[in-house]
């Protein structure tokens, strides 16, 4: 019975230490989103996002015009950073997975979640 116990105590830790959020490194913001297409709903519009390994992303939110910017990883901060024409600096968001789920996180806006699809993929299939 205390070995029953025991491993039912075990597989509960492991199903709830799975259920965390984890934030992702610069290295894996960078293996996740090089040459891949985030897609996702920012601000009420869907959108697709490309984020090329010569650091530009074109981001293509659905029944609007596109915009092509400039991308980056901030190792010192863990984060994902963008710059758009028009911009002062460079903004960044974290990078967390919850559940299989991604989501950029910032101080400024909520937890938003998105898919990453291979390749790049701005317009639907």
């Amino acid at each position: 019975m205390k070995t029953l116990l025991a491993a039912l105590a075990l597989l509960c830790n492991t199903a709830i230490a799975q259920a965390q959020s984890v934030k992702l490194t610069g290295d894996e913001i960078r293996a996740l989103l090089t040459g891949n297409t985030a897609i996702g709903r920012w601000e009420g519009a869907m959108y697709r996002q490309f984020f090329g390994a010569d650091g530009i992303t074109i981001y293509a939110p659905q029944g609007a015009r596109s915009a092509r910017g400039e991308w980056r990883v901030d190792d010192a901060a863990q984060e994902y950073q963008s710059i758009w024409p028009g911009d002062a600096a460079w903004e960044g968001w974290f990078v967390m997975e919850y559940g299989g789920t991604y989501y950029w996180v910032s101080r400024a806006t909520p937890p938003t979640p998105f898919q990453v699809l291979e390749g790049e993929q701005l317009v639907a299939q």
